[in-house]
């Protein structure tokens, strides 16, 4: 059954009863494809793998008036770069988020903090001015974090190091620090021996060695016109550096919109490596893995309890099993569903009467068993007591042809390789 809003906005599918849900019958709906307005420049302000895209938090909001929502404060509780905090933030909404990654939740909080232009480029002037007279020990790079010296030429790192340096001496309001130590982290891959268009940590022998200072400089130009683009406001924004899955305390609000990480996809972690250790979040970046939704690191200790899980769960858990014999992916499905089961218990605690929440998740597939999140998340989402549960599908990549993706991370035609769909899911309930 379609169910059209007055504005028809858009169009979703209600779902009466996870087992009289007939997937193969949810059309894309192109409403959710496209995009009306031109993004924020502050969106692209720093690279994010699997960006949740802004139109579709503006979507969301929409939909939620065109459904009675009173919108008074919106959460994220996977809040990744800080997408739905900044469109929350442009639409006068009061917003509250958190996410487990200290380098996302930076991210976050550069984009969505109210600044002064002028004030901007007064630090800028003179980050560029201290950059010039700064002297380096002469076995700063011998004294680097070895990681780091494994990523950057000694050349380049030193750059960086008077950069960075000069940042943290003249910069002393947390706001606009916060803001530097963004287009900072921006520049670091550019910077690096990292393979530019691979989505692993992969380096590349090839690539040449980057003027640092320019590439910071662009970056600021760019930072300086994407506050222009963004309207006065008091908005209450409050970002979280925090695992949501062992937070205590939870604020009630109206909507809420995410997109959790999705299992067997990135390591996000490994890809922020380079953010991490260097703006001293770790000294390992593989210790941040840990708590990580979706990560099979964060499966190796984990023991499986079939009872712990839903019936989705539990038969997508048992063909894995039966069809791999390696349990590192098994026990890593089965640890993100029952993360997933946890986090949209503690949704439904979070919504005030009449709020509604919207998830965005994607199904994959791995050595020709479906790994069905979508139906995992509505059986949770029944199961907790969310009412009036509706999904819509949408296009995540007109482009991808390819669907499969290698060791690697690169698109391939080996059937043999990992499944990728260029579809996700929008699912809303209400309680």
């Amino acid at each position: 059954m379609f169910v059209f809003q007055k504005r028809k906005i858009h169009k979703m599918v209600c779902v009466n009863g996870i087992n009289n849900l007939d997937y193969s019958t949810i059309a894309v709906d192109e409403k959710w494809n496209d995009c009306d307005d031109i993004e924020l420049t502050m969106h692209t302000i720093h690279a994010y793998p699997a960006k949740f895209p802004a139109f579709m938090a503006s979507k969301a909001f929409e939909y939620a008036k065109s459904e009675g929502v009173a919108i008074r404060r919106v959460a994220d509780v996977f809040c990744g770069c800080g997408t739905v905090a900044l469109e929350a933030k442009n639409h006068d909404y009061q917003f509250w988020g958190c996410d487990i990654n200290p380098v996302a939740t930076l991210i976050a909080k550069a984009k969505s903090n109210q600044y002064d232009k002028n004030t901007f480029e007064r630090y800028y002037s003179k980050i560029l001015m201290q950059y010039s007279k700064i002297n380096l020990a002469p076995n700063a790079y011998a004294n680097a974090n070895a990681r780091l010296q494994y990523w950057f030429e000694e050349k380049t790192f030193c750059e960086l190091l008077k950069l960075d340096t000069a940042i943290k001496q003249i910069v002393v309001d947390p706001k606009y620090l916060e803001a530097f130590q963004c287009v900072f982290s921006s520049i670091l891959k550019a910077a690096s021996k990292w393979l530019n268009k691979s989505i692993k940590p992969q380096v590349d022998p090839k690539k040449q060695e980057i003027d640092v200072l320019k590439k910071f400089q662009v970056q600021c130009n760019k930072f300086i016109k994407a506050i222009s683009e963004i309207k006065d406001t008091n908005t209450r924004i409050e970002i979280q550096c925090e695992n949501f899955l062992t937070m205590k305390e939870l604020p009630k609000v109206d909507l809420i919109v995410t997109s959790p990480p999705y299992v067997t996809s990135y390591e996000y972690a490994d890809l922020h490596q380079l953010s991490s250790i260097w703006l001293g979040y770790t000294d390992d970046y593989r210790k941040l893995r840990k708590g990580s939704i979706g990560s099979v690191y964060n499966s190796d200790d984990f023991t499986i309890n079939f009872n712990s899980l839903n019936e989705t769960g539990k038969n997508i858990v048992e063909a894995l099993s039966n069809k791999d014999r390696d349990l590192s992916k098994v026990k890593s499905v089965a640890r993100y569903y029952v993360d997933m089961q946890e986090a949209v218990k503690k949704c439904a605690q979070m919504l005030n009467k009449n709020g509604m929440v919207f998830f965005v998740v994607g199904d994959t597939e791995y050595k020709g068993i479906k790994i069905q999140n979508s139906k995992h998340l509505i059986e949770t989402m029944e199961s907790n007591g969310y009412t009036d549960i509706k999904i819509a599908k949408r296009t995540i990549s007109k482009g991808i042809c390819v669907p499969y993706r290698d060791e690697k991370g690169k698109f391939s035609t080996d059937k043999s390789k990992r499944k990728v769909y260029h579809e996700e899911f929008i699912v809303s309930g209400r309680m």
